[in-house]
């Protein structure tokens, strides 16, 4: 379903993308931005499952700028790289990476975002920096709770697990404070990462209910 292409960013960077196409006419885009493991199968396969709903999806490879061509797994050391090449990322420069990736579907109509782990914190940042951005859906997002003096200019929901090890409660109880309009669900006896089916945090019914609720969200700001 997918295929692989290059994106230029506004600095001249390039970086790859993997792209999803709907079967028929799309009735949106969508950006799947990744967890510290890389544009990974994982990663691929929610942007498939985006486009079987008839978004034309894209996966942008958000640490090429600092390590090209990046696949972990979750196990072993793999986590412990992900952390350190994600800490070697800039915000801003990640910024642009993201408007490279909504520039390349927005053909397709109004862009949603949706991501996981760091790309739930970049979810956010995106929803308050980027114009291009029609709605987001965070998942796990551990570093909004440092982020809020900024503020999303377009609509955002947000996930958390309620049994997550690296995100407490109370900084969710901070989102919600000073966020009072953004809809932010916590799913009971999730972890961090309950979405993905291939880790051993992995919840279906969180996930399901999670995906629904987006699938939703998106029908009802992309239209």
């Amino acid at each position: 379903m997918g295929e692989r292409v290059t994106l230029t960013c506004k600095d001249g960077q390039k970086i790859g993308a993997y792209v999803a196409k709907p079967a028929g006419t799309p009735k949106g885009g969508v950006v799947v931005l990744q967890e510290i493991f890389g544009a990974n199968q994982h990663i691929r396969k929610v942007a498939d499952l985006y486009a079987e709903q008839d978004y034309l999806a894209i996966a942008p490879a958000l640490y090429d700028r600092v390590e090209p061509d990046v696949e972990l797994g979750y196990t072993g050391d793999d986590p412990k790289t992900g952390m350190a090449i994600r800490a070697k990322t800039e915000l801003p420069k990640t910024l642009l990476d993201i408007e490279a990736a909504i520039d390349h579907v927005k053909s397709a109509g109004k862009v949603g975002v949706v991501g996981y782990c760091w790309g739930g914190t970049l979810v956010f940042a995106a929803t308050c920096k980027l114009p291009g951005v029609a709605a987001g859906s965070a998942y796990y997002g551990g570093g909004i709770a440092q982020m809020l003096d900024m503020k999303p200019t377009a609509p955002i929901i947000m996930h958390f697990g309620e049994n997550d090890h690296g995100i407490p409660l109370t900084d969710v109880d901070k989102v919600k404070a000073a966020l009072p309009d953004v809809p932010v669900y916590v799913y009971p006896g999730a972890g961090h990462g309950f979405n993905c089916d291939e880790r051993a945090s992995y919840q279906k019914e969180g996930a399901d209910l999670a995906r629904s609720r987006t699938l939703e969200f998106f029908a009802k700001n992309l239209a």
